[in-house]
């Protein structure tokens, strides 16, 4: 019977849709699985073939629980605020909403075309008011916050409050940006604006001049993972380090219980590895150094206090507050245009260049505390203002980068741990040695060590042991139009919250996306965005005076802002009350599965994870986690096509006699070849840009063939595949399937068009399973016990590929069973039946139809999965293949219950081994049970 996918599968998109089958239900009894991907950014380009493969795996696991009894919630959404649309707005003025809704139905009908069971009803987008105005709620939720660290976890900013009014700062144990002192008195006697401006010092949202990735072409700050080697990600343009005032997020109070947290999670092990990097927690000393001939100090956070007598000079981040009080006049030129020089560089990049050193002399010493001997204070861009203190007590003798510094900048180079090696040629890092040239650390090792001198800081008091965290805050301020709104308004200089019943703070309208002629952001040219304090709504901004209307913050939130809480929505997407109500929050809980790319790190699943603790902390959620299982799906990578154009003509020459010439390797759309073939259609080619209209060719056998590679599929290269043609020519469940059938789900691995036929060769046996000619036919017979043991091998097989995420090799399971079906000619419900629910998770569409086919008149997918029946997998006989002397002479088959004192008589008394033996007795007669049976004569 003919296998028409394409009728197949619009009808049952049709179906689904109309019935709403996929739409999860909030009131049940049955237990819950929550199933995720990564939400998606609707981009111009729409979907490529390597765009849904999480998403295809994570269908096939919420299919498989639905038909294990789960209520399953498996959403989809668009984290639609975003840089390439707010480009597009700023070339063409075509407002970012208009492109981003054209971007997301393109979407949207190649996600459908697939057959995702999403629950559709539960769409939420991060761009529209009704969800970003819980994004602004939740952002002052954090600004009316504070972090207490003898509860260890944020509180109302009201509990602070009444402990400066008790007791001032006394007792105080708050994550703060300054160490501040005041008595109850002072508090009370402060002003209105002092006491904000005291306040915003523990605010876990909160408003402080930071050291910034600025884009000037893009007008906006970026963080470091939008940043790649310098440039912005987003078209590659020069970023620099500037200071301004920004507002950030506290995630470094959260540093200790997002370490910890790690341990509770299914992740990747890397996944794991980078974020613990990331938020870099080290134990050592914070140490004061006098400045000889100044009243400044330098303060250092350093993890190995106990090698101070070997600290020679000291380095200072450039971007520290003291560079510029301790240079000295003679080397101010200097440290200006080395200052100027590490601003276009990001932070990032400055932590992984190991390799070059570089620094200048301020002309000041500081005086070691121990030895007392001067150090001279240099400034050197491998030092960080956002890590420690900004500065770091060099150790040349037992530290590589500062001993490269030594040797670069003639420094002296003293040993303070026990070791054979000329440190003068080479650091020694050991922890595993004695300390030497130390005075009273002379002997002891390193903790030992380590415990007197932080005693000995603490008793001079310069210092105390501590804990330290390289995570920094989270800067969340971007200067760009297409994002939410900070709902913030200024008075007298001061920050102040919106009231929650003025949101959402809407997006205003403006003429233009770029920056003011002022500098300001571009909703600087909002007409419409000012406070009335008075009657409490958004004014016409040239009615600010400043006494009862005010100016509106004009930045807006970072891209990661809806991102960090929308798992959360998807639990109560209708809600206008609260971002989510509590009773469905504690029944959907975590996410059970989330699927999505490595890329997120330190970025996404950091601030998600951050944004989930705080609103336990406050009680809006129960869970401490958001993501309790991940997995990162690998790449499918595109298979490019080259040409060879012959250097300085428009002549192009067959990749086989490219050999002959100069020539340049260029790309071309893979579109532009014959077929699923490597040969260049000439005249295509011709007609597909202007610049190859008369392009000429050296062929070879009368064909153009084209080079190929395996790489990254992307627009650029030209080797894009879209899912729209897959599903078209080999229908969505064949690209599913095929898909999954590539490789393991967390490998990259490469497309090829042509190995789709074979698993649309698949789906055309397991169609005709069902039929003998063109007419159904299902026999109501009951199956032999060789059927059953397809069927449950199948079972077996399928159910450990699926709990263990391999999806490929349940592709192959699944071409053996129908292979061995079609073998013995089976057509019996009792397999045939069981086996489309087995396959409907990978193969949605051909499933339902063969389902209904079979006389039901209700969906496939909340059938219950197919038990194993372990007694159908037992043989009753077995082939065992008998070997005489270390060759295989015969087989015989022998009943599977025989012992091996049975087996060997058996075959020792078979007619086959008699003539073999010729009255001979053997030597040696090894029996394996069920396997093999080895004779020596």
């Amino acid at each position: 019977m003919f296998y028409d996918h394409q009728q197949i599968e619009k009808k049952w998109q049709k179906y689904w849709e109309e019935n709403q089958t996929y739409k999860t239900s909030n009131n049940t009894d049955k237990p819950k699985f929550y199933v995720l991907d990564m939400f998606p950014y609707p981009s111009g380009a729409g979907l490529h073939v390597g765009h849904p493969l999480g998403y295809i795996a994570s269908d096939i696991y919420a299919r498989y629980k639905r038909h294990q009894g789960f209520n399953v919630l498996h959403p989809v959404g668009y984290d639609s605020f975003g840089l390439p649309a707010e480009q597009y707005a700023i070339q063409t003025g075509q407002h970012p909403a208009i492109t981003t809704e054209q971007n997301i139905n393109r979407y949207e009908e190649q996600l459908r075309k697939i057959g995702f069971s999403f629950d559709w009803s539960r769409e939420v987008r991060t761009s529209d008011a009704s969800y970003y105005k819980w994004t602004q709620w939740i952002f002052i939720q954090l600004y009316h916050s504070w972090y207490n660290k003898n509860t260890d976890k944020a509180e109302s900013i009201d509990s602070l409050i009444q402990h400066f009014e008790e007791k001032g700062t006394e007792g105080l144990n708050a994550n703060q940006n300054d160490e501040l002192n005041f008595t109850a008195e002072e508090w009370k006697m402060a002003s209105d604006l002092d006491k904000e401006d005291i306040l915003l010092n523990y605010r876990l949202a909160y408003r402080a001049e930071t050291t910034v990735n600025w884009c000037p072409a893009l007008g906006t700050v970026l963080a470091n993972d939008e940043i790649k080697d310098g440039k912005s990600e987003r078209g590659g343009f020069p970023v620099f380090q500037k200071k301004m005032m920004q507002w950030s997020m506290r995630i470094s109070a959260y540093s200790e219980r997002l370490l910890q947290g790690l341990n509770t999670l299914d992740w990747p092990q890397p996944l794991k590895d980078s974020q613990e990097y990331w938020i870099g927690k080290s134990q050592g000393a914070q140490v004061q150094f006098q400045v000889d001939g100044h009243d400044e100090i330098v303060e250092v956070f350093t993890t190995r206090p106990d090698t101070i007598f070997g600290a020679t000079f000291m380095v200072l981040a450039p971007e520290n507050p003291l560079v510029e009080a301790i240079t000295t006049d003679a080397q101010k030129v200097e440290i200006d245009t080395y200052i100027e020089e590490t601003s276009k560089k990001t932070e990032r990049d400055r932590m992984s260049d190991v390799k070059n050193v570089s620094g200048a002399f301020t002309g000041s010493y500081a005086i070691n505390p121990f030895s007392n001997e001067k150090m001279p204070i240099y400034i050197s861009d491998y030092v960080l203002m956002g890590y420690g203190t900004g500065a770091v007590m060099a150790v040349p003798a037992h530290d590589e980068r500062d001993h490269r510094f030594a040797k670069k900048f003639n420094l002296e180079i003293k040993k303070v741990v026990e070791t054979e090696e000329d440190i003068q040629e080479k650091s020694f890092d050991s922890k595993d040695s004695v300390c030497v040239n130390s005075d009273f650390l002379n002997g002891l090792n390193y903790n030992d060590a380590k415990s007197k001198i932080i005693s000995e800081i603490e008793t001079k008091g310069i210092g105390h042991g501590t804990t330290n965290y390289r995570q920094r805050d989270a800067i969340f301020s971007r200067q760009r139009y297409w994002g939410e709104p900070v709902p913030i308004y200024y008075k007298d200089g001061m920050p102040y919250t919106l009231p929650a019943s003025a949101l959402p703070l809407e997006l205003p309208e403006v003429e233009k996306y770029l920056p003011t002629e002022d500098g300001d952001p571009p909703l600087g040219n909002a007409k419409e965005f000012a406070w009335d304090e008075t009657n409490q709504k958004v004014v016409a901004t040239d009615l600010v005076d400043d006494k009862t209307i005010f100016p509106l913050e004009l930045s807006t939130m970072p891209g990661w802002a809806g991102s960090s809480w929308y798992f959360l929505r998807y639990m109560d997407p209708q809600n206008d009350g609260e971002f989510c109500a509590k009773n469905l929050s504690d029944y959907w809980g975590q996410v059970d599965l989330y699927i999505g790319g490595s890329e997120h790190a330190t970025g996404h699943l950091l601030y998600s994870r951050f944004w989930n603790m705080f609103l336990k902390d406050r009680g809006y959620i129960n869970h401490d986690e958001p993501f309790q299982k991940l997995i990162n799906q690998g790449m499918i990578l595109g298979m490019s096509a080259y040409v060879y154009r012959i250097e300085g003509t428009n002549q192009y020459v067959s990749k086989n006699l490219a050999g002959n010439y100069q020539t340049q390797q260029i790309h071309v759309d893979v579109s532009l070849l014959k077929g699923t073939s490597d040969e260049l259609d000439t005249e295509a080619f011709r007609a597909w840009r202007p610049d190859y209209a008369d392009a000429e060719f050296i062929l070879e056998d009368g064909k153009y063939i084209t080079d190929r590679e395996v790489e990254k599929m992307s627009k650029s290269k030209y080797n894009v595949v879209n899912p729209d043609d897959i599903c078209e020519e080999y229908g969505a469940d064949g690209l599913r399937l095929y898909e999954m059938f590539l490789g393991p789900l967390e490998q990259s691995k490469p497309w090829n068009t042509q190995g789709l036929s074979g698993v649309y060769g698949f789906l055309k046996k397991f169609w005709n399973l069902y039929f003998n000619g063109d007419v159904f036919e299902v026999s109501e017979e009951e199956p032999t016990k060789e059927e059953y043991k397809v069927l449950h091998t199948l079972i077996k097989k399928v159910v450990y590929d699926i709990e263990n995420f391999s999806f490929n090799t349940s592709v192959s399971s699944f071409m053996i069973a129908v292979n061995e079906l079609q073998k013995i000619k089976c057509n019996k419900r009792n397999i045939l039946e069981p086996l489309a629910v087995i396959i409907s998770p990978y193969a949605p569409h051909i499933c339902e139809e063969l389902w209904s086919l079979l006389g039901h008149n209700t969906s496939i997918e909340f059938e219950k999965f197919p038990v194993l029946n372990e007694d159908y997998l037992i043989e009753d006989e077995i082939q065992y293949p008998v070997s005489v002397n270390g060759k295989m002479k015969f087989k015989i088959s022998l009943s599977a219950q025989l012992s091996a004192k049975e087996v060997e008589d058996l075959v020792i008394s078979s007619d086959k081994m008699q003539q073999i033996l010729e009255g001979k007795t053997p030597k040696k007669i090894i029996v394996v049970p069920h396997r093999i049976v080895n004779i020596v004569i």
